[in-house]
């Protein structure tokens, strides 16, 4: 079954800043609690994403587990959205939208995920006990450490 989770904040920044921020991997990291034994594998000398660009990362999402995780960028439409999609990882599908509507007090920042778990019913369990109030940890820590960046 697919879930979409949703999240907007607002950003006291310009375009400009919350773009170079949000479209680097390299600051992925920051946003994650540590707990999620989150680690960005792919070199990356220049943070400019493209569509086709392709990272890899490492993340611990449940009980400690580490595995590895492929993200592919699927679409950029320069300082307003871009989109990545798993390629290889712990989901059926992820494909995360992210959005910057700029107005007067900066930057409106908008997550649209859209994701499923593999293996049917036991995935829709993991969903309800475990998966669902995962997300909603790692985003709301997201949300406080980016009230105090922006």
């Amino acid at each position: 079954m697919k879930h979409t989770l949703f999240r907007e904040q607002q950003l006291n920044c310009d375009i400009e800043t919350a773009w170079k921020f949000f479209s680097s991997a390299n600051n992925l990291s920051e946003i994650t609690p540590n707990d999620m034994g989150f680690i960005v594998l792919t070199k990356m000398d220049n943070d400019e994403i493209y569509e086709g660009m392709l990272i890899d990362y490492y993340i611990s999402p449940l009980f400690g587990i580490k595995m590895k995780w492929q993200t592919e960028i699927t679409y950029v439409d320069f300082q307003k959205s871009f989109i990545d999609f798993q390629r290889k990882g712990p989901y059926k599908l992820w494909n995360h939208r992210h959005e910057f509507i700029p107005n007067e007090q900066g930057v409106l920042m908008k997550d649209t995920i859209d994701y499923e778990l593999p293996m049917g019913f036991l995935g829709e369990m993991t969903h309800r006990l475990f998966v669902k109030k995962k997300l909603e940890y790692i985003f709301d820590y997201r949300f406080r450490i980016l009230s105090k960046l922006f």
